[in-house]
């Protein structure tokens, strides 16, 4: 298999607090991998690690077999990268239809915007709130809203920080069932994820983080029946 993201030996502090710690990890192209870990454990520092928000200490981040530990967010975005984070990052006065267009409108333009933005409300199931505000969709639609602004252009990696969160059981079912579809198509999918109901629907392999360290790989079902990630998570609250 071909390994679409590599990470060696990233560090990362504040205040003199470590919170990313000696990362090692290797996600194969195809995969659809979940990070799991209790508060605090540095599961979103990792993700802003990978997107370029924050500068590691240390350490080489590779994508593509490209090295892209000191580009930009946006170049990173370029090279086939993109995220939809916990809160949803829409806009809430204009309609669903535009907020497609200006995720998409700096990659697309003319008859390509408008068929990429008829498929992506067609994929999210909101075609027919294409011209209702998207302050007044439900969360879970808003939530979908931005996961098709994430992938309307077809990355390559697909990172999602949380993206059931707040959802109810039918949304989030609906939810894993369009990452599936996505995962399909071609994109690989790296989520962080509390819900562990959804982890077992989506994840085909799982990373647990602790205190900004790997603590542990492996199935689904490894994860759980691990006696040390069930310590870890003993008492946990959500991050």
């Amino acid at each position: 298999m071909t390994t679409i993201l590599e990470v060696r030996k990233l560090n990362k502090s504040f205040g003199g607090v470590t919170v990313a710690r000696n990362i090692d990890f290797t996600l194969q192209a195809g995969a659809m991998h979940c990070l799991i870990g209790p508060n605090g454990a540095g599961k979103s520092t990792f993700f802003r690690l990978l997107l370029g928000e924050h500068t590691p200490e240390s350490g080489t981040i590779y994508f593509g077999g490209d090295d892209i530990t000191h580009l930009r967010s946006f170049q990173r975005i370029r090279k086939g990268i993109s995220v939809k984070f916990q809160v949803p990052g829409i806009f809430k006065a204009l309609s669903v239809r535009q907020n497609l267009e200006v995720a998409f409108q700096h990659h697309l333009h003319g008859a390509s915007l408008s068929e990429t933005v008829r498929r992506v409300l067609d994929f999210t199931n909101l075609s027919n709130e294409a011209t209702t505000a998207a302050g007044v969709l439900s969360h879970g639609q808003q939530q979908w809203l931005e996961i098709g602004m994430a992938v309307g252009v077809e990355p390559k990696l697909l990172l999602l920080d949380e993206p059931t969160a707040g959802m109810s059981p039918d949304e989030t079912r609906k939810t894993g069932e369009m990452l599936h579809d996505l995962n399909a198509r071609g994109i690989t999918i790296l989520a962080v994820e509390h819900d562990m109901a959804f982890v077992q629907q989506i994840s085909q392999s799982v990373t647990v983080l602790h205190m900004g360290s790997i603590f542990a790989e492996g199935s689904i079902d490894e994860m759980t029946a691990h006696p040390g990630v069930q310590e870890i998570y003993l008492g946990a609250a959500d991050e």
